[in-house]
C-alpha cells in the first residue's frame, strides 16, 4: 500500500507541519499531478484547500512540474527544479521523476492554498457595539455617583 509523508506549508506566516499517511488516506492523493487543487481533510486539515507543490521519491529524486506521467528519465537541465548551476550556461543531466504522484512516491509537498471562511461582522456592526459599549459605560458611572465614591459602591454591591 502507498505511504506518503506529507508536509503542508503555510506561506502567510511561514511555517510547516508534516503529516504521515498510509494505506486507504493516501488513496486520493495517487495520480494527481503537481499544481493540482485538492480537499484539506485527505491530511487532516479539514475546510482547507491545499495545492500540491512538488515531492520526492524512494530514491530521492525529485518531481518536476514539465515532466509528464509518473515515470523516472534523465533530462538535461539548465535551471530550476532538480540542478541550479552555479555559472551561466551550465547544463547537466540529472534523474528526475515525473509530475504524477505513483506509489513509488515518498514525499509529497503541498502549501495552503486556501484556508476556511470564518464569519465576519460587517463594519456597521461594530461601530454600533462600540456605541452601545461607550453608552453603558456611562450609565454605570451615572448610577454610581449619588455621592460615594466608587470604592463604596463597590463595598455595598459585595454585601
Amino acid at each position: 500500500m502507498a505511504r506518503f509523508k506529507v508536509i503542508v506549508s503555510d506561506p502567510e506566516n511561514g511555517s510547516s507541519k508534516t503529516v504521515e499517511i498510509e494505506g486507504a488516506r493516501a488513496v486520493p492523493l495517487i495520480g494527481k499531478r503537481i499544481g493540482e487543487p485538492i480537499d484539506g481533510s485527505v491530511v487532516g486539515m479539514s475546510g482547507h484547500k491545499l495545492q500540491i507543490t512538488g515531492g520526492s521519491d524512494k530514491d530521492g529524486f525529485p518531481m518536476r512540474p514539465n515532466i509528464h506521467g509518473g515515470v523516472r528519465i534523465r533530462a538535461i537541465l539548465s535551471g530550476g527544479v532538480g540542478f541550479h548551476p552555479k555559472r551561466r550556461g551550465d547544463r547537466r543531466r540529472k534523474t528526475l521523476r515525473g509530475n504524477v504522484i505513483t506509489e513509488e512516491i515518498v514525499q509529497v509537498n503541498m502549501k495552503i492554498a486556501g484556508k476556511p471562511k470564518k464569519a465576519k461582522k460587517p463594519e456597521e456592526t461594530k461601530k454600533k457595539e462600540k456605541k452601545a459599549k461607550r453608552n453603558s459605560a456611562k450609565l454605570t458611572e451615572s448610577s454610581g455617583s449619588r455621592g460615594e465614591s466608587s470604592e463604596e459602591t463597590a463595598e455595598t454591591a459585595r454585601s
